[in-house]
């Protein structure tokens, strides 16, 4: 049976890299929040497919 932690993990991890990156590089806030949501949403899905990864190794 195919494990999908291993893809969806690296997945979630480029996608967060990438966004931590538009986050720093950008100067883009949302006007109703205080912080910068692409980089707050990058550093959890990089979290986000951490966990995946490690999933994938316990199995």
């Amino acid at each position: 049976m195919l494990d999908l932690r291993k893809p969806a993990g690296y997945f979630f991890g480029l996608l967060g890299l990438l966004m931590i990156a538009t986050g720093l590089m950008a100067d883009f806030k949302a006007p109703l929040l205080a912080g910068n949501l692409n980089l707050q949403f990058g550093i959890f899905s990089v979290l986000f497919g951490g966990v995946f990864l490690w999933l994938a190794r316990r199995a």
